[in-house]
């Protein structure tokens, strides 16, 4: 269909001109996420309500125009791409309602809410919305559930499937249904709602969320681990686990990461490092003092040394210096390739390894970070996309680490996503049968195709490609 006849239908629809958006300009805003590839749609559409998306998943299922749910673009793995052309929807206003009920500890959300306002407002009256990704202050809570996002506190408290109790979607031919309800147990049918988050926007619309919160922990502590050796970093996490203490979060900074946040601002984090673990505790005060002591007990035997952040301020900037990993290491060079392969704790240590001779073996600036406590690591490579050379070292490069990952036992992605770029290496996890299994659930969904088509299934084909959109 061409634009003007799409547009024309879409004006009976939405009302008011200014959220159908076709100028080029606007359309190219839309055409990249934080990933690679530049994919122009042919419209862009801002809907507001839960019958506005119904109507525009008719009208695309009659018509058959592929159709992109969106949040604010900070996805790692192309998710929103419109890589057929056709309609973005663009849910990011979409911010209308954030309710927190005290009563039933849930909050009800628009899908355009950001997360780091869910917490704030969960804060305010006692509560916690524990799913915290690094993007939290930007990202979308309906982008959140599409991609079933992580975070450091993902080692106590899981991931944000693990917090949505209720949603409302829009299917693709557009009808809208509602999945869960407002209570912590529901096992009436299929968990359509466990189905639909994480399944990147390939299923249904989500238009309403349903979340459950927390009680705010009473206290929490901070604590540095230093290490000469990231493998002893790694035996450390397994020691500190094992040994019964559940820290809220456990992240990991290798030698290179620290020395790159150094350069950008010095915080005094010592750059000799191999490796440094932070350390954040969470609960009863008198609790917290035990599990320092015992912190402290297991990881002296392999550790440089362990610091405790003694205030507020101390602590905050230590998870300053986490905070500060990504625009530092793009210092270093343009290109960021974020990777979130993920092995079992018990495997930490041989990850280690493996990413080390993977970057001695193709000559790149590969730092390596992440929610260490969970095996949830963020290998990342930093490269310039103009030298050409450099970017196919880099895909053999991120091949190998999924290729690590998967013989280690664990998977390609713990919080990203799959998208685009991991799309080619799903039956090496799955095999023939699993991805079959998907693609037949993707079919009775969406019997037409029109839902985030091109995303999670291989095309015939298809293989990892960095050098160019």
């Amino acid at each position: 269909m061409e634009q003007q006849q799409l547009v024309v239908l879409l004006k009976n629809i939405i009302k008011e001109d200014k959220r159908i958006l076709t100028d080029k300009v606007d359309l190219y805003s839309y055409s990249y996420d934080a990933s690679f590839g530049v994919h122009l749609p042919d419209v862009v559409v801002q809907p507001k309500s839960t019958k506005e998306v119904s109507k525009l998943m008719k009208l695309a299922n009659q018509y058959e125009i592929p159709v992109y749910p969106r949040g604010q673009g900070t996805s790692l793995s192309g998710g929103p791409l419109p890589v057929k052309g056709g309609m973005v929807l663009d849910l990011s206003k979409w911010d209308d309602k954030l309710i927190v009920n005290h009563e039933d500890m849930v909050a009800v959300v628009s899908p355009g809410v950001l997360t780091a306002d869910i917490n704030s407002a969960a804060m305010n009256k006692g509560l916690i919305y524990p799913p915290d990704p690094s993007s939290s202050n930007v990202s979308t809570i309906g982008g959140n559930l599409a991609e079933n996002s992580g975070g450091p506190r993902g080692l106590k408290y899981g991931v944000t499937k693990d917090y949505v109790v209720g949603l409302e979607v829009v299917t693709p031919e557009g009808e809208i249904i509602r999945t869960g309800g407002r209570t912590v147990k529901n096992v009436t049918g299929y968990d359509l709602t466990k189905l639909i988050v994480g399944s990147e926007g390939t299923l249904g619309v989500i238009t309403e969320a349903i979340l459950r919160l927390y009680p705010k922990p009473q206290a929490t502590k901070t604590m540095m681990a230093v290490f000469d050796d990231i493998v002893d970093s790694g035996r450390a996490i397994t020691n500190i686990l094992s040994s019964g203490i559940l820290p809220s979060k456990l992240e990991i900074m290798d030698n290179l990461t620290i020395n790159a946040v150094e350069d950008y601002e010095p915080l005094g984090l010592p750059r000799d490092a191999e490796a440094l673990l932070l350390i954040e505790l969470d609960g009863h005060p008198a609790a917290i003092e035990d599990e320092i002591f015992r912190v402290k007990e297991v990881c002296n035997e392999i550790t440089k040394e362990v610091e405790v952040a003694n205030t507020p301020e101390e602590a905050a900037e230590l998870w300053r210096a986490r905070k500060l990993v990504s625009p530092a290491i793009v210092k270093v060079k343009p290109t960021k390739i974020s990777e979130d392969a993920t092995i079992p704790r018990s495997k930490i240590p041989h990850m280690f390894q493996r990413l080390k001779e993977i970057r001695e073996k193709y000559k790149l600036n590969l730092v390596v970070f992440g929610h260490a406590g969970d095996g949830n690591l963020h290998p990342n490579i930093i490269a310039d996309k103009r030298d050409e050379e450099e970017m196919q070292r880099v895909e053999r490069a991120v091949e190998e680490i999924f290729q690590a990952a998967i013989e280690l036992g664990g998977t390609l992605s713990g919080e990203h996503g799959i998208g685009t770029l991991k799309a080619p290496f799903m039956e090496m996890e799955l095999g023939e049968v699993g991805l079959d299994m998907m693609k037949r659930i993707k079919e009775a969904w969406d019997p037409k195709n029109i839902l985030n088509p091109g995303k999670i299934f291989p095309e015939p084909g298809q293989r990892l490609v960095l050098t160019n959109g």
